[in-house]
């Protein structure tokens, strides 16, 4: 079946990607369906890693737990996330997701719209005051990428 008729989309379909914060399982994106606005991947992040400060400029997120724990902070707040919690991210605001606990967390990110003007992704974790915010509040600290 061609992207342009696929609608369902099997385990064997998905695109796997190792980034440097998670193993993504693209879901929708133009190489898998012929998404128009959405794109949806499940991040699967171990214990100790976390997806540091960042943000989107041109894009809307939502982060849902599917299961696991997510320290999740937008700007300067934070909470702790469980399964069926969701978080929703405004274009440009900073955030970042942090596993400080002792099991996997699985999340979906839902970005919109999917052809959003570049960049996607602005790494804002070593500038201040994003680069000790953590440290400074006793929180332990997390790998912001994998060796």
């Amino acid at each position: 079946m061609s992207i342009e008729q696929r609608r369902f989309v099997t385990a064997m379909e998905k695109v796997d990607y190792c980034s440097p914060f998670t193993l993504e399982e693209w879901l929708c994106r133009s190489d898998i369906v012929p998404n128009e606005e959405l794109l949806l991947v499940r991040a699967n992040m171990e214990p100790g890693f976390s997806h540091p400060f960042h943000t989107h400029p041109t894009r809307e997120e939502i982060i849902y737990v599917v299961s696991g724990h997510a320290e999740q902070w937008i700007g300067g707040e934070h909470r702790v996330l469980g399964a069926g919690e969701m978080v929703l991210i405004k274009k440009g605001e900073v955030h970042g997701t942090y596993n400080t606990f002792q099991e996997r967390l699985v999340f979906l990110a839902i970005l919109a719209p999917a052809n959003a003007a570049e960049p996607g992704l602005v790494d804002v974790s070593q500038e201040e005051p994003w680069a000790s915010l953590r440290a400074k509040l006793g929180l332990p600290a997390c790998q912001p990428l994998r060796k």
